[in-house]
């Protein structure tokens, strides 16, 4: 029997048939034979992954002809590295790729099973912090769906970020055992295996050729264990590959510790070796995780470039030839000790000499920067850095050596300029400086909004800027519409279906269609009917997620994002007190109903964004049961906001709080996400906002507070927040309630940190920003009274939002910096 006997195109059709009837037949086979269920005892969790595996068949087959058409055309593939990725959850948004919802509905409405059921015994892979590993999982989707080859790599996190319970008011961290039932989408390399190093010491000796080499002795080693997970565009055959890394002992039993009686001995080296990828810890890590994250930092860029040679070798070319067959994209600085582990891979491992290696690393890397904060820009204790990795300490030594020799000769006589250029950063305790490492080492850097790529060249990277003008470009970030239209908001998917049919789902600038439709009366009615329903359903989580019962009728005020102060949830809280604070001094006055809705969570040890949590919720207890707030106010903080959450909340807003301080968002993405569902952005010129209000038009956006030159001028004049709570009856008002112990029962010491911090420093110009804010607030609950001007507004921001897919994003990348092709996969 031939190989071509098993070319899945040709693996009988009842196995990975595309009706309703062999769909049925499959999920009933993965029931038995997979799961060793009987139907009459199986619950939704045994028939969730039954179906599960059953999509899974008809990806499985997909993902191999790939692969074959990948290696037959020798595709030049993106590898993106990323310390995090959220894809949400798999089992609807595969289906829709498959092109299989009314055949997989009618297949399980035959086995007496609810379908909507299945879909909620899904749990959600937490392996990632927020917006960066959203991004990443949004990309990988666009990068299948316009064919372009690509791997991504990552992190296999047995624990995720951390599942986020409200007991009093305070977020509490609980273990994230999303593994615990299994996943079905995942597959395991057990052969796939990569040994991976730490500490110990480096040796240097001459080769038979008389030249200097390196030889690192490490102190312990772990073992690379990949787990592959199919990523498939839409409407398309090609699917991608999501590769995983789990740690694994090399030696996992000790039998000469386990018969001398030392029985902790025995097995201590395996559960030292599993902790490095056991959890996700947070981007405000405490000093005690800095080590654990630098070696899962390392851990999955060795494993993931180690595959990568062993793939390229695969071929027979020269590993100086290396960065023609790969192209890897840093998903922030995260995964930048790849650029020193490509080296000693290249060097140390496969004899190239330093400046072939060198060439061929500097045109493999390319790197995202993701942050305009200077503490979010990753430096690494020089000490630390030694202990675990002192090879690649000597290589990075190295490469900023020879990287300043070039500057100097470039600008002769500034000296003052190379400390800002080193990589090594010095002061009482040296660091590393990884985002100067990212820079040197890779052939291009992009932000991710105009505004934020202008702010690099300008201000966080100036003197990089200056040597190499080209070097630092711009890439908008974009989201995925095939999850946050088509699958998370159907009743708007359907409506658009029946009026500009289809092919906004990949190609979202036929959205200007609607264009033509925002002055019908008939299609308002329309579009204010399904924006009613999904906010019945957004009312329906809010109750089963928060025990809260919401108006669908009142205007749903949405901030879903990561707390933390710059994002300034604060600035929200005390606009929702100056409201309560106005009803209760005027009973009669006349305002729109309002719900605002708040989600995300808190790093565990930033203890102010954890009081902030816990302000919103001691605000919502005493607004939401006072009798004079009945359906004019209220206020509601849902639990663990993730994915599959935002699936009812961006579709359920009518208006999108983007009020971060000018100059400090990067990009963000749940801007474009509330814009796509018809939410109205209130917000700064920060970030991609600035961009979304020039698509939408400045009449279809709510603009409040200061720009970012504004921010530096009052900074430099000396900024007096006192000021300007003195200057501001209603704000000081709103302070002095917090202050009070007016919101935590009589407890004057509970918020007392909060309301300091913002009077006494407001490091993110809060009370600079307050009034402007709240008059814009004012003018937005005018305008939602007018539904004819507010839907005319909604439909003409989903209309122009066509920028902000993440395929144009893609499409960008694959042209101006990757340089990869699309490559057709033939279906069978």
């Amino acid at each position: 029997m031939t190989t071509d006997s098993f070319i899945p195109g040709r693996i009988q059709s009842t196995r990975v048939g595309m009706d309703a009837a062999a769909i049925r037949q499959s999920i009933l086979e993965h029931l038995v034979h997979t799961q060793s269920r009987f139907p009459d005892l199986a619950t939704d969790s045994d028939w969730y992954n039954a179906l599960a595996y059953a999509v899974r068949d008809r990806m499985l087959e997909r993902m191999m002809v790939t692969a074959k058409t990948y290696k037959a055309h020798k595709s030049r593939t993106v590898c993106y590295l990323s310390a995090e990725f959220l894809p949400g959850p798999h089992l609807a948004n595969n289906i829709l790729a498959l092109g299989i919802w009314q055949e997989v509905q009618d297949a399980v409405a035959q086995l007496g099973l609810d379908f909507e059921s299945l879909l909620e015994e899904e749990v959600e892979p937490g392996l990632g912090n927020g917006g960066l590993g959203r991004l990443a999982a949004c990309y990988m989707d666009s990068m299948a769906t316009l064919k372009i080859p690509a791997i991504g790599y990552g992190i296999r996190y047995e624990f995720g970020i951390f599942r986020q319970k409200i007991e009093d008011g305070w977020q509490v961290e609980k273990t994230d055992k999303w593994l615990s039932f299994g996943n079905p989408w995942e597959i395991l390399r057990p052969r796939l295996r990569f040994k991976v190093h730490f500490g110990g010491r480096t040796e240097q000796h001459q080769d038979s050729a008389g030249r200097l080499r390196v030889k690192w002795v490490p102190e312990r080693r772990v073992i690379g264990v990949a787990y592959d997970t199919p990523v498939m565009g839409y409407g398309v055959t090609n699917t991608n590959l999501l590769r995983l890394w789990r740690s694994e002992a090399a030696e996992s039993f000790d039998f000469q510790a386990f018969n001398t009686g030392d029985y902790y001995g025995a097995v201590n080296e395996k559960v030292i070796s599993e902790n490095l990828t056991k959890v996700l810890y947070p981007n405000d890590e405490p000093e005690a995780g800095k080590r654990l994250r630098l070696e899962q930092q390392y851990f999955f860029v060795s494993c993931s470039l180690q595959d990568m040679v062993r793939i390229y070798l695969q071929s027979g070319e020269p590993l100086a030839h290396f960065h023609h067959k790969y192209t890897v994209q840093l998903n922030d600085t995260h995964p930048a000790v790849a650029i020193p582990e490509l080296m000693r891979l290249l060097v140390d491992q496969n004899k190239l000499d330093w400046d072939t290696a060198w060439h061929v690393t500097r045109n493999t890397f390319a790197y995202t920067n993701h942050t305009l904060l200077p503490e979010a820009l990753e430096k690494w204790p020089l000490d630390l850095f030694q202990k675990v990795l002192p090879r690649h300490l000597e290589i990075i030594y190295e490469i900023n050596q020879r990287f300043l020799d070039e500057v100097r000769m470039k600008i002769h006589g500034l000296n003052g300029q190379i400390s800002k250029l080193s990589i090594i950063e010095e002061g009482a305790r040296q660091q590393v400086r990884m985002a100067h490492l990212a820079v040197v080492g890779s052939y291009q850097v992009n932000g991710v909004a105009e505004l934020h790529s202008e702010f690099l060249r300008e201000n966080v990277l100036p003197e990089f800027h200056a040597l190499w003008p080209d070097k630092i470009t711009n890439v908008t970030n974009g989201v995925t519409p095939r999850r946050f239209m088509l699958l998370s908001n159907q009743p708007l998917a359907h409506l658009l279906r029946e009026h500009i049919g289809c092919d906004w789902v990949t190609d979202l600038d036929e959205l200007r269609k609607l264009e033509a439709l925002a002055d019908d009366p008939a299609f308002q009615l329309q579009w204010r009917q399904v924006k009613r329903r999904n906010k019945e359903r957004l009312a329906r989580h809010a109750l089963m997620a928060a025990g809260q019962k919401l108006d669908p009728d009142s205007l749903m005020d949405v901030q879903v994002k990561r707390i933390h102060e710059y994002k300034r949830q604060h600035l929200n809280l005390l606009h929702i007190i100056t409201l309560y604070n106005r009803l209760k001094d005027n009973p009669a006055l006349a305002v729109t109903p309002r719900t605002f809705v708040f989600g995300g969570k808190a790093a565990p040890g930033y203890f102010m964004a954890k009081l902030i949590i816990k302000a919103i919720n001691s605000v919502a207890e005493v607004i939401n049961r006072d009798p004079d707030m009945e359906g004019r106010l209220r206020v509601v903080f849902f639990p663990n906001f993730n994915v599959k959450t935002a699936h009812c909340i961006y579709p359920g807003a009518d208006v999108s709080e983007q009020i971060s301080l000018a100059g400090k968002e990067a990009s963000g993405t749940g801007n474009m996400k509330f814009a796509m569902g018809g939410a109205l952005t209130i917000g700064t010129l920060d970030g991609a906002n600035i961009e979304i209000r020039q698509e939408v038009g400045a009449d279809n956006f709510f603009l409040f507070g200061m720009t970012e030159a504004e921010v530096v001028a009052l900074q430099q004049q000396g900024y007096r927040p006192r000021d300007y709570c003195q200057n501001d009856p209603e704000l000081k008002m709103a302070l002095d309630f917090l202050a009070s112990g007016y919101f935590s029962h009589g407890d004057p010491a509970l918020f007392r940190p909060l309301v300091d911090n913002l009077l006494d420093s407001d490091p993110y110009k809060v009370l600079a920003d307050y009034r402007s804010y709240v008059d814009c607030q004012t003018r937005i609950g005018e305008c939602y009274r007018d539904q004819t001007l507010w839907t005319r507004m909604s439909i003409l921001n989903v209309a122009r939002m066509g920028k902000f897919s993440s395929d144009r994003s893609i499409r960008e990348y694959a042209g101006n910096i990757w340089k990869v092709d699309p490559v057709s996969i033939q279906d069978g």
